[in-house]
Parts: structure tokens; C-alpha cells; sequence
């Protein structure tokens, strides 16, 4: 029983590492079809998010059956609530990848943040793009290191964040209504998709040492 268990637990840990790979496709296809107002690509970014839902419903009801079934306690239980939780989180972050995209196809042909921020947006997504691969290899290895690099990152991504928000509010900002509130949601899906990445990293840690980090901000 105990090598099935095992087994079991193999299979959720891969199925993690699965849904982070395809987060790690839609971010990458969305900020793309963001920054390049490529219709396309906004598509594609939507179509992951489906499969993303469908993986991680699929993985939730086996993590219940484990549950059920095996009645796991101590580091196992930790185990598999943890893989439950850090679900969620990978399943909001393909959402906050979907938001991205549609308003770069709600926009399209014209690209939906002015000219003055289209470095800023390009930069955060290079950097929502490499926290998903880290994501994806910490899910993979477990190496602990990644995880203090995966919370650098996220600095950058809120130093970006609200350098958006005084752009948007200072007295040089000729935008449009629609163009401050296409970069107010934008930045805000950009920083909420890294923070997701930290609270996993923070969750996988947890599993790895034993300790709660608190440095880390969920």
C-alpha cells in the first residue's frame, strides 16, 4: 500500500509540474500577443487557459481520492493540501495570463497601452515569463534556491507595477480614459500573476525545509 501511496503522490507532483508548464505557454503567448498586438497569439494564450482548468480539475479530484482513500497524516497530508492549494494558484495564474491576452484582442489592430509604457509592459512580461519557467523547475527539482530568485523577480515586477501607476496618475499622462484603465488592469494582472508564482514558492519551501518563510510574500 505504501508504494502505491507513493506512486499516487509521484503522479500529483507531475501533474504540477504539467499545469506550471502550460502557465508557463499561456504567459509567455500573452504578454507577446499583449506587447505585439498579435490577435493570434491572444487566441492561443485563451486555449491554454482551457486546457489548464481541465488539468487542475482533473488533479483536484485526485488529490480528494488520495485523500479519501488514503488518509494520509503528518508530511504526507502536508503534501497533498499543498498540492491542492498550489493548484489554485497555477489555475488563477493561467486566468490572470487569459486577462492579458483578451485585452490585447480587445484592442487589436491597435495595441492597448500607449507608446511612454510599451517598455515598462515589455519588461514585466519578460519577467512574468521567467518566473513561470522557474516556477515550472522548482515544481520539477525542488531546488530551494529558485525560490529566493523567483521572489527577486517578483521585486522587479512590483518596482514595474507601480512605476505604472505614476504614470497613469502623474500630470505628464495624456492617455485616455481607456488607455488608464487598460494599464491599471494590465499592470495589476501582471503583478498578481508573479505574486502567485512567490505563494507557490513559498508553499513548495514549506514542504522542503519544514519552516514557514515569511520573507517570502504570498
Amino acid at each position: 500500500m505504501r508504494e502505491v501511496f507513493q506512486s499516487e503522490l509521484a503522479e500529483v507532483q507531475s501533474r504540477l509540474v504539467e499545469i506550471s508548464r502550460l502557465v508557463a505557454i499561456s504567459i509567455d503567448k500573452a504578454t507577446r500577443s499583449f506587447n505585439e498586438s498579435d490577435v493570434g497569439l491572444a487566441e492561443e494564450a485563451i486555449t491554454e487557459d482551457e486546457k489548464i482548468d481541465e488539468l487542475t480539475v482533473e488533479l483536484d479530484e485526485l488529490a480528494i481520492t488520495i485523500l479519501a482513500r488514503q488518509q494520509p497524516v503528518a508530511r504526507d497530508l502536508r503534501i497533498v493540501v499543498s498540492a491542492l492549494r498550489i493548484s489554485a494558484s497555477l489555475e488563477r495564474m493561467g486566468d490572470l495570463s487569459t486577462h492579458i491576452a483578451q485585452l490585447a484582442r480587445y484592442r487589436f489592430p491597435d495595441k492597448a497601452i500607449p507608446k511612454g509604457l510599451r517598455s515598462t509592459f515589455a519588461e514585466m512580461g519578460a519577467l512574468d515569463v521567467v518566473i513561470a519557467k522557474m516556477l515550472t523547475e522548482l515544481l520539477t527539482s525542488e531546488d530551494m534556491k529558485l525560490a529566493e530568485i523567483i521572489r527577486n523577480e517578483d521585486d522587479k515586477v512590483d518596482a514595474l507595477h507601480l512605476s505604472v501607476f505614476e504614470a497613469v496618475l502623474g500630470e505628464s499622462w495624456k492617455g485616455l480614459a481607456a488607455d488608464t484603465v487598460d494599464a491599471t488592469l494590465a499592470s495589476r494582472y501582471h503583478e498578481r500573476f508573479a505574486d502567485h508564482a512567490v505563494s507557490i514558492a513559498k508553499k513548495v519551501q514549506y514542504l522542503g525545509t519544514g519552516a514557514w518563510h515569511q520573507d517570502i510574500n504570498a
